[in-house]
């Protein structure tokens, strides 16, 4: 099944009257208005959902800085949102999926099926000319059943003994470690993959087809059967990175602590370069 939809689809649903939970995840690290700019404009019918408050918890340094919120927090938060059980969900940014694949991960986490993510998020409903609401928006409460273990997830320790194929899918300078703006580490966790997400999309931010990111992965060496793990900064952008896989037809285990949580945690080994020579700690 696929996890993307476009606005074309999407439209032809809303047009139906087939009933469509739409979530609106505005997030962009540096930029704290994502709030602001969902009630300047947004799909009619979406809810606001808030990348700090209900896709994360807060906890220790070492716990990253987007730790997974609990089963029960997130459950409140899902009936929040208005989901019932069989409803389909489709979530988008303004970002290319990048924040709204969070949303997307914790759903399929949490054993919910029927969520896509809208390809290419707000920027093709506005090229299309489709209307836009201001406000905020709220949903009667949904009664879907949250579970979480649908997708395999990887601890620190998971991620230092992971004998299959990690990717960091962190933008190569911070893979390199030429630049740490968030974290109190610069470099990479000592056998991963540098794999940018910015490589899985198209210049107008919808996701690549589904052979040629095949193709990408393969030359990264990823294979069927491969057992994969991701990570990024703090494990957002990880899972647009899982998504990505999925189109291309594979599975991935994700590191929800991600380097947030590992370079907190003065143990860890440290690897800098284009290719991890360079390995402290």
């Amino acid at each position: 099944m696929s996890i993307l939809m476009n606005v074309a689809q999407l439209q032809e649903r809303i047009s139906a009257g087939k009933r469509t939970v739409l979530l609106d995840v505005r997030w962009v690290l540096g930029d704290p208005h994502g709030h602001d700019h969902y009630l300047s404009g947004h799909i009619p019918g979406a809810v606001f959902v808030d990348m700090d408050a209900q896709l994360a918890s807060h906890g220790r340094p070492e716990d990253g800085r987007h730790p997974l919120p609990t089963e029960a927090d997130f459950a409140q938060t899902v009936r929040t949102w208005g989901i019932n059980g069989g409803d389909t969900v489709v979530i988008y940014d303004d970002a290319g999926s990048a924040a709204a694949a969070r949303a997307w991960w914790l759903l399929g986490y949490s054993g919910i099926a029927n969520v896509y993510l809208l390809d290419g998020g707000l920027a093709p409903w506005r090229a299309a000319g489709l209307p836009l609401e201001q406000g905020e928006e709220t949903a009667e409460p949904g009664d879907a059943v949250v579970r979480y273990g649908a997708k395999e997830t990887i601890d620190s320790d998971g991620a230092a003994a992971w004998a299959g194929i990690l990717l960091d899918a962190r933008a190569g300078e911070r893979y390199r470690g030429e630049v740490e703006p968030m974290d109190p580490r610069a470099g990479h966790i000592p056998g991963a993959v540098s794999a940018p997400t910015t490589e899985n999309l198209a210049p107008d931010k919808t996701f690549l087809p589904a052979a040629w990111l095949g193709a990408r992965f393969a030359a990264l060496g990823v294979a069927p059967g491969s057992s994969v793990a991701v990570y990024c900064g703090s494990g957002v952008t990880a899972a647009h990175q899982i998504a990505a896989l999925e189109i291309a037809g594979f599975r991935a285990a994700l590191y929800p602590g991600s380097w947030s949580a590992w370079s907190n945690q003065p143990g860890r080994p440290v690897a800098t370069g284009a290719d991890g020579d360079r390995v402290e700690g």
